[in-house]
């Protein structure tokens, strides 16, 4: 690899636009693809870029020891997205591993934004790989021991297991509306045979969401039936603090922090790993959620939350 294919990692560099397709996989409800497969599609976006800047991944692990790791994406998802939508992906390179990223698709003869994001990427150094040459210099700004490296210690919150607690006691505790659900990680939500990657915590953020409605009365199933609601989400971020490894325990809370308007609900995903006494935390995670009309003419249009369905959200966990 020649030295100048790494100058696009410091500058205002676009290589896109790149034609994608959502997943079949996302289309759960009607024909619309979900949130999760949204930011799948703005992580290979991105992805895609260090490919066009003859950076592939598999060339910076083989060559250099290094994994690609995105450890930060927040998004805005301002229309739906459909399954037979064709997505022009627009990323551009802000500053080193940071990226803003678009998503449009065509309707009515214009385009509109599906995605609105911005994604942090660093390269972490990998303890398995064989001999590897020296980093270049051009891309040493994006290299890391560890994810950890990558966080302000404001992003991150261990918390101590005391005498006589567990997790369960220590994590809702500490937030007496939280919802508590604990997950093992295995070797798909990884990956460089080690670590918990950033769509590992994605798929957790809408498994978590999903088992916390059930929990609270309010399945997805039973809204459909009963009212004809879908959840939707309007913003999501995820961001990795820490690492977390293959076959960890991994503790997840979920709380409704606020209700806006009475349309949607601020939520806060965290995860931690235990070791030892201390519960380190390995994740974070935000998300916007409402509910849409599933179907007739008004199909896709928000509704307002009724007195049932604020309790439910916002009810207290018992220990």
């Amino acid at each position: 690899m020649e030295k100048d294919s790494f100058v696009a990692v410091t500058a205002n560099h676009q290589v896109m636009p790149l034609p994608m397709r959502p997943r079949f996989e996302g289309a759960n409800i009607r024909t619309w693809v979900g949130f999760k497969h949204l930011m799948y599609l703005a992580e290979e976006a991105v992805v895609q870029w260090f490919r066009q800047s003859d950076m592939g991944l598999q060339h910076l692990y083989n060559e250099y020891g290094l994994g690609l790791e995105i450890v930060d994406s927040s998004v805005l998802l301002p229309a739906l997205l459909e399954i037979d939508d064709e997505v022009v992906a627009e990323v551009t390179a802000k500053q080193p591993g940071r990226f803003s990223v678009r998503l449009l698709v065509e309707r009515e003869g214009s385009n509109i934004s599906v995605l609105k994001g911005n994604v942090k990427v660093a390269l972490v150094q990998e303890r398995s790989t064989s001999e590897v040459k020296p980093v270049p210099l051009e891309i040493a700004p994006l290299v890391v021991s560890d994810v950890t490296a990558t966080t302000t210690t404001s992003d991150r919150h261990d918390l101590w297991i005391k005498p006589g607690e567990d997790e369960r006691s220590v994590l809702i505790g500490r937030d007496s509306r939280a919802f508590l659900w604990s997950w093992r990680a295995r070797y798909f939500h990884c990956h460089y045979s080690d670590r918990v990657q950033h769509s590992g915590y994605l798929r957790a953020l809408e498994e978590v969401v999903d088992r916390f409605l059930v929990d609270r009365g309010i399945s997805v199933r039973r809204m459909l039936d009963e009212r004809g609601w879908i959840p939707v989400v309007s913003r999501a971020r995820v961001q990795l603090v820490a690492d977390a490894h293959m076959e960890e325990t991994i503790h997840t809370t979920f709380v409704v922090e606020d209700v806006l308007k009475g349309i949607a609900y601020d939520a806060r995903m965290d995860c931690y790993v235990r070791r030892g006494e201390m519960m380190v935390h390995t994740a974070t995670a935000r998300i916007l959620h409402g509910y849409a009309v599933s179907h007739g003419e008004a199909a896709g249009r928000l509704t307002k939350f009724d007195e049932s369905t604020l309790i439910a959200l916002t009810a207290v966990t018992q220990l």
